[in-house]
């Protein structure tokens, strides 16, 4: 199974168009990918595909209750779908995420049992059967260092860096890895860093020389798409159907931008071990089954 967890520092990066764009193309070629998004705020995944119609409703099942062993039922009651793609949607009960998993840490400890605060989304993924059901697990947490992030890491063990075109951008990969790093070691498990995505690069001579001096493998390098981006908000979908749907005249340079996310997702499959059964041409247009 691939799993891997999409976060930066850096907000404003395109990290959620990129985990919700890479969950697509990974289902485009035959497999089956799971998104656990983890933001607290309103511009999340969920958003994004269309499958937030919950979030605000304080009755509906949603993952906080499962991570705190108080489910209103099964996990994959929680499950929705869009284009191909399963996703565990985002519930206002993210915000409090923190506050529920410490009491949760408290009633353990006073009852003299171990409790790993980072351990209890993994703990509903495996409950769930995820690695039986899915070939891919993207989790995009928020982008700042919380237990939401820390869930995340625990369940993957893999990072997928989206990259801001700046020395600040930089400057946040280097702190990133002294997380995952640190982050490893406390818990004693592996996290490993599948690559780098620079996003919204001009190709400046200052942005490719920041590129270059990137320490992680950087498979593509994904140009200035704000209309393209700001089009899949409006529209609450994938750059591929906002593509393939709500443009009356294609741009080549966002058909090449399609074909980016496709390598990409071919890139990490390789990585992990995940061969897809049926690969579309890179930014193929048409609808795949």
């Amino acid at each position: 199974m691939l799993s891997y967890t999409i976060y930066s520092e850096a907000g404003g990066v395109g990290k959620t168009s990129l985990a919700a764009n890479l969950a697509v193309a990974h289902a485009r070629a035959g497999l089956d990918p799971l998104v656990v998004p983890l933001d607290p705020q309103d511009g999340d995944l969920s958003r994004l595909m269309g499958v937030d119609e919950d979030r605000a409703d304080s009755n509906a099942d949603n993952l906080v209750r499962h991570m705190v062993n108080s489910p209103k039922g099964s996990f994959d009651g929680l499950v929705r779908s869009s284009e191909g793609v399963d996703i565990v949607p985002e519930h206002n009960m993210l915000a409090d995420l923190s506050s529920h998993l410490s009491r949760e840490q408290s009633k353990a400890e006073d009852l003299g049992d171990a409790y790993n605060l980072y351990a209890q989304l993994q703990r509903v993924l495996r409950d769930g059967n995820v690695s039986e059901k899915y070939d891919v697990l993207i989790c995009d947490p928020p982008a700042t260092e919380s237990d939401h992030l820390y869930n995340a890491i625990y369940a993957t063990r893999n990072l997928v860096i989206p990259v801001e075109p700046s020395w600040k951008g930089q400057a946040s990969i280097e702190g990133l890895a002294n997380l995952a790093s640190n982050f490893a070691e406390q818990l004693s498990i592996d996290v490993g860093v599948l690559g780098a995505v620079p996003m919204g690069v001009k190709n400046t001579s200052d942005q490719r020389e920041m590129v270059e001096q990137i320490e992680f493998p950087t498979p593509e390098v994904i140009g200035d798409r704000t209309s393209l981006m700001e089009g899949c908000w409006k529209q609450q979908c994938s750059a591929f159907k906002y593509v393939r749907e709500h443009r009356s005249r294609r741009r080549d340079y966002e058909v090449e931008t399609l074909a980016q996310f496709d390598r990409l997702a071919r890139f990490f499959e390789e990585e992990a071990g995940v061969t897809a059964p049926h690969p579309p041409e890179p930014g193929a247009l048409e609808e795949i089954a």
